[in-house]
C-alpha cells in the first residue's frame, strides 16, 4: 500500500501517517525530516529529491507532507490512496499551539534531528493565512478532482477515526 498524506499545517498529517504506518506495517517518511537539516536549515533540493526517490522505490510506503519540490506529482500518481487533511484554520492553529506546548524544546519524531519544536509569528501567519492562499486552495481542489478515485478528505477528527476504522477493516 502506498499512501500520500497532504494538507494544512497542524491538521494531523504526521499523526495519521504514524497510525497508518502501524496499521499497514509500512515505512513512513515525514517530509519535514527531508526538507530540513538541524537548526531548521533547508536541505539542498536535489539531495532531498534523491532521498524521497530512494524511499519511493519500496513496495509499500506512507509519505506525510506537501512540499511540491519533493516529487509531489510523482507521489500523487504512485499513491494507491491520498488523504487530504482539510481541517479548519482555527483548529489547525489550536493544534499547533498545543503541539508546541507539548514538545517545546524537543524534536518530534516527524522533524529532522536538531529541529526543536517552535512556534513563532511567521508560523502562526502561515497556518492562518499564507498557507491557505487562493492558489494553495485551488491546488488542493485540483488534486481532489484529478485523483477523485483515490482521495479521501478529512475535515474533522471524526473523519480521521472513520477512515482508520474503515481501512483497518479492509487491511
Amino acid at each position: 500500500m502506498k499512501i500520500a498524506i497532504v494538507g494544512y499545517s497542524g491538521s494531523g498529517k504526521s499523526t495519521l501517517a504514524k497510525n497508518l504506518g502501524e496499521l499497514y506495517g509500512s515505512p513512513v517518511l515525514y517530509l519535514d525530516r527531508i526538507n530540513f537539516e538541524p537548526g531548521w536549515k533547508e536541505r539542498d533540493r536535489d539531495e532531498g529529491r534523491r532521498m524521497v526517490e530512494a524511499f519511493m522505490e519500496q513496495d509499500s510506503w506512507i509519505i506525510d507532507g506537501n512540499y511540491s519540490s519533493l516529487l509531489y506529482k510523482r507521489r500523487m500518481e504512485e499513491a494507491d490512496r491520498i488523504v487530504f487533511m482539510n481541517f479548519p484554520r482555527l483548529v489547525c492553529f489550536y493544534r499547533a499551539i498545543k503541539r508546541f506546548l507539548t514538545y517545546r524544546g524537543k524534536t518530534r519524531e516527524s522533524c529532522a534531528d536538531g529541529c526543536a519544536e517552535k512556534f513563532d509569528l511567521a508560523f502562526a501567519k502561515w497556518i492562518l493565512w499564507d498557507g491557505r492562499t487562493k492558489e494553495k486552495r485551488e491546488n488542493y481542489r485540483k488534486l481532489c478532482e484529478t485523483y477523485s478515485d483515490k482521495v479521501t478528505i478529512c475535515r474533522t477528527r471524526k473523519d480521521v477515526r472513520t477512515l482508520l476504522e474503515k481501512w483497518n477493516r479492509s487491511s
